[in-house]
């Protein structure tokens, strides 16, 4: 049985993996990127996760190879620790305790007993760069308070920060200031750049900088798209610096190679740049990479680079300019559209993903499978243009049906909208464009959904939208003379007093359909689409809407947008129940009568676990976020689990996830489980301490009655005889399992033997049954007695130990 102490909220997946640059291992085979507080290792070659490095309380902010051993890694965190990992077995090694928020790592090899970090002093916009020394010690956690300033007023971002010429100066970046300082001299040279108003430098912003690793030079990237290389830097009058310009908007990350014959530039146009020997003229291009460039990284090795982009996502890039492998989590868009959903075969997530995209995500492996392009247009990445958005999208019969909205509105009245509808297919392993039906409502698609009743015979799909009316869209047979093929058309169009439709839900059985009229809840017969009954409480415009499932099929519940929950007796038409609750998230569990809400505090999210037969809830967890919950969903068990307090039974069939606006997946689990973690959250928990338990117990009572043949000659010399001599196995088979095998007459060890006469037999029956429960209270003091009872052979054994020993070993001797 599960406590109630034992069940918190965790993080289980779904973080940025572009949060910070990503690192190479020195022999190239692996590459380490910060995913929220863990660090991640992955296959260079399979692209496979390898370890999770988990042990920081707080987000992951700065990784970095231990320069004086190539197989330790450092990492440091918000959490004010400074942890040393040998990534290899994925073990933790030291933690050095800082005690200041730490918002970037750096490590030279000059520099053996020292890092770099970034921290924040007073005020939460000063930055400074400091160094601080690693004591060594024995034990695993020490403090390292020892602290020596080295640049004030700088970025937080580690992008604005740069070591050169092997770690004789630093260089960093702010606004329109250059500041390098040169560790022998301890002196600062500060550069600035025009910061007027006019057209010529209105964008000189300072937006990332490298560092040559051989020589003195300095490139700096900038607002304007421009890259800056600075040379004779030591002398503030002396100083110049050269343009290279190809970036039509602003630089987002500048790297060196390892030799420092080219310089490779990345932005918003999605195309990495590799400028050779540092000319405008000879460069390259590695065009089509799918989002924006947010940082480059190149191995130690040299051989490879790589680059880390907007949509969370990772390519790996040959020296050739060649991409051998891609890195996608959890792709993290603005705006969820289509919400959380569960495909039927993959059971993976599925939400908005790229733009014009469907995306798959595998929770199990908090990796993404594949992207579904739903709009097959090519996306142009310009702030001023307006989109075509995925506003809507369904699943329906067990998975063969798709359902998809598009939408793009320049204007009030050019409301271009499209409805796609997806078949699967099984030979191509994926969905094929079945029907498209341009503008299938006059306004805005606001809900639609599929009947997934089990004895469905056709596919039935209703949208509901702002224009006042419900459509009812079946499957029928679209066949000619060339091929036979289905296709989707119109069959009913239903309103209700000229409402905006707002919600739509068929119940389990598909016999009724819900459709929300703004505060008017309609029920209709889905043979006739006849009007049944209608539901008005006044509280609002219903925000959420569904029925009941299993024993609660008869009631129908509605949330609105004035903090009401309805629920109402479809055999009654009356309102069985209500409560004042802000709903923001209502999410039936497929598997259950159990319903999840999720509400809206000034504190955080509160989830609410209940039946509709009772107002009364099964679960209540306070605070599971603090940010506002835009989405949930139930995901089916692969393997039931069988909790038996009343509290914890709703998460025997089922896991609840939920997304928040940072997108950061978070289960419900046992305290003592530290698993590795997705906007969402997963809720879980197991008591195997009990399993453990009647296990321990089974084993313990299976080993009181396994016979002793340890001490048995014949046996200890068949098994210790190479096999290649013995005879064959048929001829031993037999003999070797009888051997070990107790006659149906033989008692426990903890009962009388059986060569006694049957009179003691029958008179030591009553006590055998009290001494089996006294035997367990006392202690062991009868291991003499029950050794020498063992020893005694029943008359079944001692016959079967004659056959055994008619049986010639003398071969055994000439060995």
């Amino acid at each position: 049985m599960v406590e109630e102490d034992s069940v918190r909220v965790v993080r289980c997946g779904g973080s940025e993996l572009n949060f910070r640059r990503a690192v190479f291992s020195a022999d190239s085979k692996y590459i380490f990127c910060v995913s929220g507080d863990f660090v991640k290792v992955h296959s260079t070659a399979t692209e496979e996760c390898v370890h999770i490095l988990q042990g920081h309380r707080n987000l992951v902010t700065g990784i970095q190879l231990n320069p004086n051993n190539h197989l330790q890694l450092y990492s440091c965190s918000f959490d004010g620790t400074i942890k040393l990992w040998d990534y290899i077995d994925g073990i933790l090694i030291k933690t050095f305790i800082v005690g200041h928020k730490l918002h970037a790592l750096f490590t030279l090899a000059c520099a053996e007993d020292s890092v770099f970090v970034i921290i924040n002093k007073e005020k939460p916009d000063v930055f400074q760069l400091v160094s601080v020394k690693l004591p060594k010690s024995s034990s695993q956690e020490i403090e390292a308070k020892e602290l020596s300033f080295v640049l004030d007023y700088i970025n937080q971002s580690p992008k604005c920060i740069a070591f050169g010429n092997e770690g004789e100066y630093v260089a960093a970046v702010r606004d329109f200031y250059l500041s390098v300082y040169f560790f022998k001299k301890k002196t600062t040279s500060r550069f600035t750049l025009s910061s007027s108003k006019n057209k010529k430098h209105a964008k000189n912003n300072f937006t990332c900088v490298a560092c040559h690793p051989k020589e003195d030079c300095i490139a700096t990237g900038h607002k304007d798209g421009k890259i800056r290389l600075w040379r004779n830097f030591d002398d503030d009058k002396k100083y110049t610096y050269t343009c290279l310009h190809w970036h039509h908007d602003l630089v987002m990350d500048l790297a060196f190679s390892v030799t420092g014959t080219s310089l490779l530039s990345g932005g918003r146009e999605s195309v990495l740049v590799e400028w050779r020997d540092a000319t405008e003229k000879n460069k390259e291009f590695l065009p089509r990479l799918g989002a924006t460039i947010e940082h480059i990284s190149v191995s130690p090795a040299g051989d490879l680079f790589c680059t880390s982009h907007s949509d969370n996502k990772i390519i790996i890039i040959h020296r050739n300019l060649e991409a051998s492998a891609v890195i996608q989590g959890l792709v993290k868009d603005s705006n969820i559209f289509t919400g959380l959903m569960i495909d039927p075969r993959t059971k993976a997530l599925v939400l908005n993903g790229k733009p014009g995209h469907l995306q798959f995500y595998s929770l199990q492996h908090d990796k993404q499978l594949y992207n579904l392009d739903i709009i097959q247009q090519e996306y142009i990445n310009d702030y001023g243009l307006i989109q075509i958005e995925l506003t809507k999208a369904a699943f329906g019969c067990y998975g063969n049906w798709l359902a998809t909205v598009e939408q793009r509105q320049e204007k009030e009245t050019e409301l271009e909208l499209q409805m796609k509808l997806w078949m699967y297919n099984k030979k191509t392993q994926g969905f094929v464009l079945n029907t498209k039906v341009n503008m299938p409502h006059e306004d805005h698609i606001t809900a639609l959904c599929f009947c997934n009743a089990e004895k469905l015979e056709n596919p039935t799909l209703v949208t509901a939208s702002k224009d006042g009316h419900f459509k009812v869209w079946i499957l029928t047979d679209d066949s000619d003379i060339y091929k036979k093929a289905v296709g989707w058309t119109c069959d009913f169009v239903g309103s209700y007093h000229k409402y905006q439709a707002t919600n739509c839900c068929f119940s389990e059985d598909g016999s009724l359909l819900a459709v929300g009229f703004e505060e008017i809840v309609t029920i209709w017969d889905s043979e006739t689409w006849e009007l049944k009954c209608t539901f008005c409480q006044r509280a609002g415009n219903i925000r959420h809407l569904c029925f009941g499932r299993l024993t609660c099929s008869k009631y129908l519940l509605g949330a609105t947008e004035n903090g009401i929950l309805c629920c109402w007796n479809l055999l009654s038409c009356a309102l069985e129940w209500s409560a004042k609750l802000n709903v923001r998230v209502m999410e039936p569990d497929p598997h259950s009568e159990n319903i999840a809400a999720i509400s809206q505090s000034s504190v955080g999210s509160d989830l609410f676990v209940f039946k509709p037969s009772e107002p009364r809830p099964l679960y209540i967890q306070k605070n599971i976020s603090r940010e506002e919950v835009q989405w949930g969903v139930f995901v089916p068990r692969d393997v039931p689990e069988s909790f038996t307090s009343e509290a914890y039974q709703w998460l025997n069939r089922s896991q609840f996830y939920f997304l928040t606006k940072s997108q950061v997946t978070i289960p419900l689990q046992k305290a003592e489980e530290s698993l590795p973690t997705t906007p969402f959250y997963f809720i879980l928990g197991k008591h195997r301490e009990q399993q453990d338990e009647k296990i321990n117990e089974a084993l313990e009572s299976e080993l009181v009655q396994l016979p002793l043949t340890e001490n048995i000659p014949a046996i200890s010399e068949l098994l210790h005889t190479p096999a290649h001599v013995l005879p064959s196995a048929a001829f031993l088979c037999s003999k070797f399992v009888n051997s070990l095998l107790l006659s149906k007459e033989t008692k426990s060890c903890e009962e009388i033997p059986e060569d006694v006469d049957m009179e003691e037999e029958k008179e030591s029956d009553d006590s055998d049954v009290e001494n089996d429960f006294t035997e367990k209270t006392q202690d062991t003091n009868d291991t003499d007695l029950g050794e020498d009872i063992i020893h005694q052979l029943s008359k079944s054994e001692e016959k079967e130990l004659r056959k055994f020993r008619k049986v010639d070993y003398s071969w055994i001797t000439v060995l």
